[in-house]
Protein backbone atom coordinates (compact mmCIF):
# COMPACT_ATOMS: atom_id res chain seq x y z
CA UNK A 1 0.00 0.00 0.00
CA UNK A 2 2.99 2.22 0.16
CA UNK A 3 3.39 2.60 -3.38
CA UNK A 4 0.14 4.31 -3.57
CA UNK A 5 1.88 7.31 -1.72
CA UNK A 6 4.60 7.64 -4.29
CA UNK A 7 4.86 9.78 -7.22
CA UNK A 8 3.96 8.07 -10.37
CA UNK A 9 6.37 5.10 -10.96
CA UNK A 10 6.31 5.49 -15.05
CA UNK A 11 9.97 7.86 -15.04
CA UNK A 12 11.12 6.04 -11.16
CA UNK A 13 11.21 2.77 -12.36
CA UNK A 14 13.19 3.45 -16.16
CA UNK A 15 14.40 -0.19 -15.83
CA UNK A 16 14.79 -3.53 -13.14
CA UNK A 17 17.70 -2.01 -11.22
CA UNK A 18 15.40 0.62 -9.60
CA UNK A 19 13.47 -2.05 -7.96
CA UNK A 20 15.42 -2.53 -5.37
CA UNK A 21 15.17 1.23 -4.40
CA UNK A 22 11.42 0.79 -4.11
CA UNK A 23 10.21 0.96 0.13
CA UNK A 24 8.36 -1.45 1.58
CA UNK A 25 8.55 -4.57 -0.51
CA UNK A 26 9.49 -8.20 0.49
CA UNK A 27 12.63 -9.31 -1.16
CA UNK A 28 10.29 -11.61 -3.96
CA UNK A 29 8.32 -8.34 -4.30
CA UNK A 30 11.30 -6.92 -5.65
CA UNK A 31 11.67 -9.67 -8.18
CA UNK A 32 8.83 -9.95 -9.23
CA UNK A 33 8.92 -5.86 -10.51
CA UNK A 34 12.39 -6.74 -11.37
CA UNK A 35 10.84 -9.25 -13.81
CA UNK A 36 7.65 -6.92 -14.58
CA UNK A 37 8.69 -3.54 -14.34
CA UNK A 38 6.08 -2.17 -16.47
CA UNK A 39 3.36 -4.02 -14.04
CA UNK A 40 4.22 -1.61 -10.90
CA UNK A 41 1.89 1.53 -12.20
CA UNK A 42 -0.33 -0.62 -12.20
CA UNK A 43 0.32 -2.17 -8.91
CA UNK A 44 0.24 1.54 -7.02
CA UNK A 45 -2.92 2.94 -8.81
CA UNK A 46 -4.57 -0.44 -7.58
CA UNK A 47 -3.09 0.33 -4.26
CA UNK A 48 -4.86 3.87 -4.63
CA UNK A 49 -8.21 2.49 -5.95
CA UNK A 50 -8.14 0.75 -2.51
CA UNK A 51 -7.25 3.58 -0.37
CA UNK A 52 -9.95 5.46 -2.18
CA UNK A 53 -12.70 2.46 -2.02
CA UNK A 54 -12.07 2.10 1.65
CA UNK A 55 -12.30 6.17 2.64
CA UNK A 56 -15.44 5.71 0.45
CA UNK A 57 -17.19 2.45 2.22
CA UNK A 58 -16.21 4.05 5.99
CA UNK A 59 -16.49 7.54 6.10
CA UNK A 60 -19.32 7.80 8.21
CA UNK A 61 -18.05 5.12 10.60
CA UNK A 62 -15.54 6.02 13.41
CA UNK A 63 -12.64 4.27 11.67
CA UNK A 64 -12.75 6.14 8.65
CA UNK A 65 -9.70 4.06 6.78
CA UNK A 66 -7.28 7.11 7.67
CA UNK A 67 -4.26 6.91 6.33
CA UNK A 68 -0.35 7.88 7.94
CA UNK A 69 2.94 8.49 6.12
CA UNK A 70 5.51 5.90 6.39
CA UNK A 71 5.65 1.95 5.53
CA UNK A 72 2.74 1.66 7.55
CA UNK A 73 0.05 3.55 5.67
CA UNK A 74 -3.09 2.51 8.16
CA UNK A 75 -0.79 2.11 10.90
CA UNK A 76 -1.14 -0.70 13.40
CA UNK A 77 -5.10 -0.64 12.13
CA UNK A 78 -3.83 -3.19 9.05
CA UNK A 79 -1.57 -5.61 11.65
CA UNK A 80 -3.74 -6.05 14.23
CA UNK A 81 -5.60 -8.62 12.82
CA UNK A 82 -9.21 -6.90 13.19
CA UNK A 83 -12.08 -7.02 10.72
CA UNK A 84 -11.20 -3.39 9.57
CA UNK A 85 -7.38 -5.54 9.12
CA UNK A 86 -9.72 -8.02 7.19
CA UNK A 87 -11.02 -5.13 5.10
CA UNK A 88 -8.18 -3.37 4.12
CA UNK A 89 -6.09 -7.08 2.90
CA UNK A 90 -9.41 -7.78 1.15
CA UNK A 91 -9.53 -4.03 -0.94
CA UNK A 92 -6.01 -4.29 -1.18
CA UNK A 93 -5.54 -7.10 -3.21
CA UNK A 94 -8.30 -6.68 -5.41
CA UNK A 95 -7.42 -3.91 -6.28
CA UNK A 96 -3.69 -4.60 -7.22
CA UNK A 97 -6.29 -7.97 -9.58
CA UNK A 98 -8.31 -5.34 -10.78
CA UNK A 99 -5.76 -2.99 -11.91
CA UNK A 100 -3.74 -5.00 -13.66
CA UNK A 101 -6.54 -6.65 -15.26
CA UNK A 102 -7.54 -3.21 -17.26
CA UNK A 103 -4.04 -2.38 -18.10
CA UNK A 104 -4.52 -5.88 -19.75
CA UNK A 105 -7.59 -5.07 -21.95
CA UNK A 106 -5.94 -1.71 -22.61
CA UNK A 107 -2.86 -3.07 -24.14
CA UNK A 108 -0.66 -1.10 -21.49
CA UNK A 109 1.27 -4.48 -20.56
CA UNK A 110 3.46 -6.66 -22.87
CA UNK A 111 2.98 -10.01 -21.08
CA UNK A 112 -1.13 -10.26 -21.43
CA UNK A 113 -4.09 -8.94 -23.22
CA UNK A 114 -7.60 -9.60 -23.66
CA UNK A 115 -8.78 -12.66 -22.78
CA UNK A 116 -8.09 -14.99 -25.55
CA UNK A 117 -9.58 -18.51 -23.59
CA UNK A 118 -13.43 -16.96 -24.20
CA UNK A 119 -14.37 -18.18 -28.19
CA UNK A 120 -16.84 -19.69 -29.88
CA UNK A 121 -20.79 -19.57 -29.24
CA UNK A 122 -22.26 -19.38 -25.97
CA UNK A 123 -25.31 -21.81 -24.42
CA UNK A 124 -27.18 -19.09 -25.16
CA UNK A 125 -26.35 -18.34 -28.59
CA UNK A 126 -23.63 -15.34 -28.62
CA UNK A 127 -20.91 -15.32 -30.40
CA UNK A 128 -17.80 -14.62 -27.94
CA UNK A 129 -15.70 -11.77 -29.19
CA UNK A 130 -14.51 -8.61 -28.60
CA UNK A 131 -12.16 -8.21 -25.47
CA UNK A 132 -13.07 -10.21 -22.51
CA UNK A 133 -11.09 -8.86 -19.12
CA UNK A 134 -8.29 -10.80 -18.16
CA UNK A 135 -9.15 -11.16 -14.81
CA UNK A 136 -7.28 -14.90 -14.45
CA UNK A 137 -4.29 -12.50 -15.24
CA UNK A 138 -4.80 -10.15 -12.77
CA UNK A 139 -5.92 -12.37 -10.04
CA UNK A 140 -2.61 -14.67 -10.74
CA UNK A 141 -0.42 -11.73 -10.47
CA UNK A 142 -1.70 -10.53 -7.46
CA UNK A 143 -1.46 -14.27 -5.29
CA UNK A 144 1.82 -13.65 -6.83
CA UNK A 145 2.40 -10.23 -5.99
CA UNK A 146 0.12 -9.30 -2.73
CA UNK A 147 0.35 -12.99 -1.24
CA UNK A 148 3.95 -12.85 -0.96
CA UNK A 149 4.72 -10.95 2.40
CA UNK A 150 2.08 -13.34 4.11
CA UNK A 151 3.49 -16.86 2.25
CA UNK A 152 7.05 -15.84 3.29
CA UNK A 153 6.12 -15.54 7.04
CA UNK A 154 4.87 -19.42 7.10
CA UNK A 155 1.71 -20.70 6.81
CA UNK A 156 1.95 -21.69 10.88
CA UNK A 157 1.12 -17.96 11.64
CA UNK A 158 -2.51 -17.24 12.43
CA UNK A 159 -2.09 -13.60 10.89
CA UNK A 160 -0.58 -14.86 7.80
CA UNK A 161 -3.64 -17.63 7.42
CA UNK A 162 -5.94 -14.98 7.76
CA UNK A 163 -4.54 -12.47 5.64
CA UNK A 164 -4.65 -14.87 2.71
CA UNK A 165 -7.91 -15.56 3.05
CA UNK A 166 -8.72 -12.28 3.05
CA UNK A 167 -6.64 -11.36 0.14
CA UNK A 168 -8.60 -14.47 -2.23
CA UNK A 169 -12.08 -13.29 -0.37
CA UNK A 170 -11.38 -9.93 -2.17
CA UNK A 171 -10.40 -11.29 -5.45
CA UNK A 172 -13.28 -13.44 -5.94
CA UNK A 173 -15.52 -10.48 -4.81
CA UNK A 174 -14.18 -9.47 -8.61
CA UNK A 175 -14.61 -12.62 -9.80
CA UNK A 176 -18.26 -13.69 -9.04
CA UNK A 177 -19.51 -10.37 -10.28
CA UNK A 178 -18.34 -10.53 -13.03
CA UNK A 179 -20.62 -9.41 -16.30
CA UNK A 180 -21.64 -9.65 -19.91
CA UNK A 181 -21.38 -6.95 -22.24
CA UNK A 182 -23.13 -7.21 -25.98
CA UNK A 183 -23.35 -5.76 -29.07
CA UNK A 184 -26.01 -6.19 -31.87
CA UNK A 185 -24.97 -6.44 -35.41
CA UNK A 186 -27.74 -6.53 -38.18
CA UNK A 187 -29.17 -4.09 -40.74
CA UNK A 188 -31.32 -1.23 -39.65
CA UNK A 189 -30.15 -2.38 -35.64
CA UNK A 190 -31.48 -5.55 -35.96
CA UNK A 191 -30.06 -8.03 -33.46
CA UNK A 192 -29.54 -11.21 -35.65
CA UNK A 193 -25.97 -11.64 -34.57
CA UNK A 194 -25.11 -10.43 -30.69
CA UNK A 195 -21.27 -10.79 -30.00
CA UNK A 196 -20.46 -10.69 -26.01
CA UNK A 197 -17.45 -10.60 -23.63
CA UNK A 198 -16.63 -9.88 -20.17
CA UNK A 199 -16.33 -7.28 -18.34
CA UNK A 200 -15.18 -6.39 -14.14
CA UNK A 201 -17.61 -4.76 -12.33
CA UNK A 202 -17.09 -1.27 -11.12
CA UNK A 203 -14.69 -1.22 -8.67
CA UNK A 204 -17.15 0.83 -5.89
CA UNK A 205 -19.24 -2.81 -6.98
CA UNK A 206 -16.34 -4.35 -5.48
CA UNK A 207 -16.24 -2.30 -2.52
CA UNK A 208 -20.18 -2.65 -2.04
CA UNK A 209 -19.74 -6.23 -1.96
CA UNK A 210 -16.26 -6.37 0.40
CA UNK A 211 -17.93 -3.75 2.79
CA UNK A 212 -21.27 -6.17 3.28
CA UNK A 213 -18.67 -8.94 4.28
CA UNK A 214 -17.06 -7.09 6.68
CA UNK A 215 -20.71 -6.53 8.31
CA UNK A 216 -20.65 -10.36 8.99
CA UNK A 217 -17.55 -11.40 9.11
CA UNK A 218 -16.59 -14.16 11.01
CA UNK A 219 -14.54 -14.46 14.27
CA UNK A 220 -11.75 -17.13 14.34
CA UNK A 221 -9.60 -19.38 15.95
CA UNK A 222 -6.15 -21.02 14.86
CA UNK A 223 -6.72 -24.92 15.92
CA UNK A 224 -4.76 -28.12 14.92
CA UNK A 225 -6.46 -30.89 12.14
CA UNK A 226 -3.90 -33.62 11.77
CA UNK A 227 -0.72 -32.03 10.60
CA UNK A 228 -2.02 -28.68 9.72
CA UNK A 229 -2.97 -25.61 11.31
CA UNK A 230 -6.70 -24.20 10.33
CA UNK A 231 -9.14 -20.82 11.14
CA UNK A 232 -12.38 -22.23 12.19
CA UNK A 233 -15.40 -20.12 13.67
CA UNK A 234 -14.67 -19.29 17.51
CA UNK A 235 -18.09 -20.17 18.51
CA UNK A 236 -20.15 -23.38 17.40
CA UNK A 237 -23.05 -20.39 17.22
CA UNK A 238 -21.10 -19.02 13.88
CA UNK A 239 -22.16 -20.16 10.77
CA UNK A 240 -19.08 -22.24 8.69
CA UNK A 241 -17.54 -19.49 6.51
CA UNK A 242 -16.91 -19.73 2.84
CA UNK A 243 -13.58 -18.41 0.45
CA UNK A 244 -15.77 -15.87 0.12
CA UNK A 245 -16.12 -13.88 3.40
CA UNK A 246 -13.76 -11.97 5.45
CA UNK A 247 -12.16 -13.49 8.60
CA UNK A 248 -10.39 -11.98 11.63
CA UNK A 249 -8.58 -12.91 15.26
CA UNK A 250 -9.23 -10.72 17.54
CA UNK A 251 -12.23 -7.86 18.30
CA UNK A 252 -11.38 -3.97 16.93
CA UNK A 253 -11.07 -1.72 19.44
CA UNK A 254 -13.82 1.34 19.60
CA UNK A 255 -11.41 3.85 17.64
CA UNK A 256 -12.88 6.56 19.68
CA UNK A 257 -9.88 7.74 20.94
CA UNK A 258 -7.29 9.80 19.22
CA UNK A 259 -3.44 6.71 18.97
CA UNK A 260 -1.51 8.12 16.48
CA UNK A 261 0.73 5.61 17.32
CA UNK A 262 -1.70 3.07 16.52
CA UNK A 263 -2.33 5.02 13.54
CA UNK A 264 -6.35 6.47 15.23
CA UNK A 265 -7.30 9.49 14.90
CA UNK A 266 -10.15 9.22 17.12
CA UNK A 267 -13.37 10.64 16.67
CA UNK A 268 -13.50 14.51 18.16
CA UNK A 269 -13.79 17.58 15.58
CA UNK A 270 -15.57 14.57 13.05
CA UNK A 271 -19.00 15.81 11.49
CA UNK A 272 -21.76 13.94 13.02
CA UNK A 273 -25.45 13.83 11.31
CA UNK A 274 -27.55 15.04 14.77
CA UNK A 275 -30.79 12.89 13.43
CA UNK A 276 -29.23 9.83 12.61
CA UNK A 277 -29.28 6.63 14.56
CA UNK A 278 -26.79 4.88 12.22
CA UNK A 279 -22.95 5.07 13.01
CA UNK A 280 -22.86 8.54 11.54
CA UNK A 281 -24.85 9.49 13.75
CA UNK A 282 -23.66 11.84 16.90
CA UNK A 283 -24.55 9.48 19.43
CA UNK A 284 -22.76 6.67 18.15
CA UNK A 285 -19.58 8.50 16.56
CA UNK A 286 -19.00 11.09 18.96
CA UNK A 287 -18.58 7.53 21.35
CA UNK A 288 -21.51 9.59 24.20
CA UNK A 289 -18.69 12.74 24.07
CA UNK A 290 -21.89 15.16 23.22
CA UNK A 291 -21.09 17.63 20.10
CA UNK A 292 -20.80 21.19 19.22
CA UNK A 293 -23.05 22.77 17.20
CA UNK A 294 -22.28 26.02 14.41
CA UNK A 295 -23.42 27.49 11.60
CA UNK A 296 -22.03 27.57 8.41
CA UNK A 297 -22.30 29.39 5.66
CA UNK A 298 -23.39 27.46 2.08
CA UNK A 299 -23.19 28.71 -1.25
CA UNK A 300 -25.18 26.84 -4.27
CA UNK A 301 -26.05 27.33 -7.26
CA UNK A 302 -30.09 27.96 -7.80
CA UNK A 303 -32.60 30.01 -10.30
CA UNK A 304 -30.30 27.62 -13.16
CA UNK A 305 -32.08 28.44 -16.68
CA UNK A 306 -31.50 27.03 -20.14
CA UNK A 307 -30.64 30.10 -22.46
CA UNK A 308 -30.46 29.22 -26.46
CA UNK A 309 -28.25 27.71 -27.61
CA UNK A 310 -26.77 26.58 -25.70
CA UNK A 311 -25.59 26.92 -22.21
CA UNK A 312 -27.31 27.28 -18.78
CA UNK A 313 -26.99 30.42 -16.30
CA UNK A 314 -27.33 29.66 -12.27
CA UNK A 315 -27.39 32.07 -9.65
CA UNK A 316 -25.55 31.90 -6.46
CA UNK A 317 -27.92 31.41 -3.34
CA UNK A 318 -26.24 31.74 0.19
CA UNK A 319 -28.09 30.04 3.28
CA UNK A 320 -27.00 28.97 6.63
CA UNK A 321 -26.36 25.31 7.93
CA UNK A 322 -26.25 24.11 10.89
CA UNK A 323 -23.39 21.71 11.58
CA UNK A 324 -22.44 19.53 14.57
CA UNK A 325 -19.38 18.19 15.38
CA UNK A 326 -18.23 15.62 17.82
CA UNK A 327 -16.37 16.81 20.76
Amino acid sequence: MYLAKQPSLRGTLRDSSACEGLKGLAEEQVRICQRQVEAMDSVKHGAELAIEECQHQFHNRRWNCSTLQGLQVFGKVAIQGTRESAFIHAISSAGVAFAVTRACSRGELEKCGCDRKIHGVSPEGFQWSGCSDNLSYGIAFSQAFVDNPERSRGVSSSRALMNLHNNEAGRKAILSHMKVECKCHGVSGSCEVRTCWKVMPPFHKVGNVLKEKFEGATEVHPKRVGSRKLLVPKSSRFKPYTAHDLVYLVASPDFCDRDPHSGVFGTSGRQCNRTSHGMDGCELLCCGRGFHTAQAEVVERCSCKFHWCCSVKCKQCRHLVEVHTCR
